[in-house]
């Protein structure tokens, strides 16, 4: 638990650092894309603004003069050249025929050119592309050239122009971000590893708490009210150290009664036989009697560890359970059976009442061994003449088991304390009938191990009852 416990605030401070890492690197990488991104459309908006208004300025001078028609204009020329020199473009100028009257390139004049660019501007639209791959970025556009009286379109200006500037500007912008976010991830990584220190110190609180227990059980509880975290992992701590106080302090006491329980009929046995050996001549009685003392020692001696040995096999996980469908009516007839003899000898009426017949899934062994420790001590502490009832009976989901007998009952102090390994109610009446104090415990083992209840009913003097409920399925 401890080590699981060590693991999880490791893992919590990884976790928390973390988070913290992707907080804030997530938006300063971003921030690069969208920073550069909004910087180019900004600088190409903002250069075809300036470009068409300088252009508009050379239409109208088109418009005012008969240049579109053929006829020469140096204002025209020069302005034309002014523009394409001084964004280092190029610049055509288009008449009503689709033919091409001026190219500052000096390249396509007198040509003819038609495309969906020239055809909307001619209807009177402008029009503006920003064209770019991965070597060549230009903005290209139309301006329509109307006349100045009618205000129809009888020429149009192409313009086009590199956008090298705004490349250039892109990427020194670019290298300003980049050292940006180097400085940021440090700064981040600095913050995200002493916000996981600082957030994580009450459970390091904890996790020296939890290396103080080097062996055993601690006896200190801690309380850490930091965070709410905190407080239910320390509150559950303090229940697992309780409960491992408890296991401990069972623990020793079962180890003390197994060694006594196994110690005394050795006891036993070693002064029978030194008393043997002391004398000479022996004789055959004595010795005949002394000899079926220890045979009964050595019987009881056998049967604590018949007792103990089915205990740890209760204790053993469900995964040993042989669940299998089986006959609840002829499991008891056959254990009335073989109890029957042992009934007779003080003349007990032993009666079993069955009202419907029962299958349930079962360890047909276990359970054998818990009902028939019910109804054994329901024999042997019993009066003479006295009388034991068994009745089984099932509804929808259980089947149930009454063990009720005329015998000596137990007291309302011992109830409580019945299916404690090694308790027993009246210690003289079981040393003599040969009992362990282990018959209870198994059968509560057996009974929960099938997810079953088992109650107790008793009076001193007026006998006992014990009921069994059990699933009619078994669910692992």
């Amino acid at each position: 638990m401890k080590e699981k416990v060590l693991k999880y605030i490791k893992s919590l401070q990884a976790r928390i650092f973390v988070l913290f890492i992707l907080v804030g690197l997530i938006p300063i990488f971003l921030m690069k894309f969208v920073i550069l991104e909004n910087y180019e459309t900004q600088a190409v908006d903002q250069k075809h603004e300036l470009i068409q208004s300088q252009c508009q300025q050379a239409a109208e001078q088109l418009s005012a003069t008969s240049y579109i028609h053929g006829e020469p204009s140096r204002l025209v020329e020069t302005e034309l050249s002014q523009i394409a020199n001084l964004y280092n473009g190029r610049v055509i100028v288009v008449n009503g025929n689709f033919r091409i009257i001026r190219d500052t390139y000096g390249i396509d004049e007198e040509k003819y050119i038609i495309s969906e660019e020239v055809l909307q501007c001619f209807e009177g639209t402008d029009t503006s592309n920003y064209n770019y791959n991965e070597e060549y970025r230009f903005l290209e556009m139309t301006i329509p050239v109307k006349n100045a009286e009618t205000h129809e379109t009888e020429g149009i200006m192409i313009v086009s122009v590199p956008t090298n500037d705004v490349n250039d500007g892109k990427e020194a912008l670019g290298n300003t971000v980049l050292t940006l976010q180097v400085v940021l991830t440090v700064l981040i990584l600095a913050v995200a590893f002493y916000c996981s220190r600082m957030l994580t110190r009450p459970f390091g609180k904890i996790t020296k708490s939890l290396e103080g227990v080097r062996g055993g059980v601690s006896e200190e509880e801690i309380s850490i009210p930091d965070y709410t975290e905190t407080m239910l992992l320390s509150e559950a701590y303090n229940r697992m150290l309780q409960r491992m106080k408890i296991q401990e302090d069972s623990r020793q006491e079962f180890v003390s009664n197994v060694s006594h329980e196994l110690k005394t009929p050795i006891t036993s046995m070693k002064v029978l036989a030194d008393s043997l050996l002391a004398q000479d001549d022996v004789p055959v009685e004595l010795y005949k009697e002394f000899m079926g003392d220890i045979a009964e020692e050595i019987d009881r001696e056998n049967k604590i560890i018949s007792d103990l040995l089915s205990l740890v096999k209760m204790d053993r996980k469900s995964s040993d359970v042989n669940i299998q469908e089986t006959n609840i009516n002829q499991l008891i007839d056959l254990i009335l059976k073989r109890l029957r003899p042992i009934a007779a000898k003080s003349n007990i009426e032993l009666v079993l009442e069955s009202f419907k017949p029962i299958l349930a899934e079962v360890d047909e062994t276990k359970l054998t061994l818990a009902l028939s420790n019910l109804i054994e001590n329901g024999i042997k502490y019993n009066h003479e003449n006295g009388w034991v009832h068994v009745s089984l009976n099932v509804d929808s989901k259980y089947f149930y088991v009454k063990v009720e007998d005329s015998g000596i009952g137990i007291s309302e102090g011992d109830q409580e304390h019945i299916f404690e390994r090694f308790y027993r109610a009246d210690k003289s009446h079981s040393r003599e009938i040969g009992g362990t104090g282990l018959g209870l415990a198994i059968t509560r083992s057996a009974v929960l191990m099938h997810h079953g209840a088992i109650k107790v009913y008793s009076k001193e003097g007026q006998g006992t009852t014990f009921t069994v409920r059990i699933p009619l399925k078994y669910v692992e």
